[in-house]
């Protein structure tokens, strides 16, 4: 196994998974959960998440070319559905994603953590090594950057404890704001990609 491999898999879903900048909106998310609620949901999200980006990995490219799919109308159409979100979490919707919807898997796990940017990452790292090897080590590295994404979430769900209500109400708005923001950028970046490719 090589381990810069692991190492550059490992970084980049990192920057693009943002953890940092998750752990937060997944506050906003699960304001109205539970402590245990919550960490059930942290711990769904990193399991759907990191199923789809290994399947991603593995058998992505076959996938969307099959479907006839491009990465950019991936992007688009994840960025409609955050969009989607946020706006009802700027409303402040006790569910953003309606009653019988599970938050951890649409919009945490996909296409918030295992969006089109991650996707697309583990889909070029996954072709450029294509010997078992090389695979191996970009699935490491994916669990390597699940474990830090898993590790803020619960971190999150920690902090989320001891904030007063009224704030988190507060900071849900504020999350549903930067998660329209990611949304736009998702859906510019879709079309920069096609207008570039036509």
């Amino acid at each position: 196994m090589s381990w810069s491999v692991v190492g550059e898999t490992f970084v980049t879903l990192l920057v693009i998974m943002d953890p940092a900048g998750t752990a937060p909106i997944f506050v906003g998310l699960t304001s109205r959960m539970s402590a245990s609620e919550r960490q059930r949901a942290a711990g769904r999200a990193v399991l759907a998440a990191g199923l789809l980006i290994i399947g991603f990995a593995l058998f992505g490219k076959v996938v969307l070319e099959y479907l006839g799919v491009s990465v950019e109308s991936l992007s688009i159409a994840g960025g409609l559905l955050l969009l989607l979100v946020a706006l009802e979490m700027l409303r402040g919707f006790d569910s953003p994603t309606g009653e019988d919807s599970d938050v951890a898997l649409v919009p945490l796990a996909t296409p918030l953590v295992a969006g089109p940017g991650a996707i697309a990452t583990v889909i070029v790292l996954a072709r450029q090594h294509p010997d078992a090897a090389g695979r191996a080590a970009v699935i490491a590295g994916i669990l390597a950057a699940l474990l830090v994404l898993g590790a803020s979430l619960l971190l999150a769900d920690r902090l989320a404890r001891v904030v007063p209500s009224a704030l988190l109400h507060f900071l849900t708005r504020v999350f549903g704001l930067l998660l329209a923001a990611i949304a736009v950028q998702l859906v510019v970046e879709g079309v920069r990609g096609l207008a570039k490719g036509a």
